[in-house]
């Protein structure tokens, strides 16, 4: 029998802090809980080396549902095409043109927060349609 387990995905990038946030707002995410015996993150931050600020950020589903994102950062820039991409299920259980609308729709809001539309692949006799977007870092994803 298969063991479920919780997952983490992982964003390596230059700014974690800016990155968690679109995700957050993506995702209806929030920023995680202060370790324990802290007030807050800056308390926190504030005991870190100088090296520790800022090198990472996470975005968690206030539910404890889906999966925690973790930011961190790298120095080198994204030179390819992610091997692995986050759909984002905008349009679940919608076809058509309804599907199409709502997918446009969040598109057009993602795009306010600094994203990027590559393309809009529309429906055919297979498959439904589809966004693919990048984040404010260019990392790919699909609005689904």
């Amino acid at each position: 029998m298969a063991v479920l387990r919780k997952i983490q995905i992982t964003f390596d990038c230059a700014e974690p802090e800016r990155v968690a946030r679109f995700w957050r707002e993506v995702l209806g995410y929030v920023a995680p809980a202060a370790p324990e015996g802290f007030a807050d993150w800056e308390a926190y931050v504030s005991t870190l080396p100088a090296s520790g600020p800022g090198s990472w950020s996470a975005a968690v589903d206030p539910t404890g549902e889906g999966p925690r994102f973790y930011f961190q950062s790298v120095p080198e820039g994204k030179v390819a095409k992610n091997r692995v991409h986050v759909d984002v299920r905008a349009g679940t259980g919608l076809v058509g043109a309804e599907r199409l609308a709502v997918l446009e729709a969040e598109r057009d809001r993602l795009v306010a927060l600094g994203a990027v539309c590559d393309v809009v692949l529309y429906a055919d006799e297979e498959n439904e349609s589809c966004i693919v977007m990048r984040d404010i870092e260019g990392n790919e994803f699909c609005l689904d």
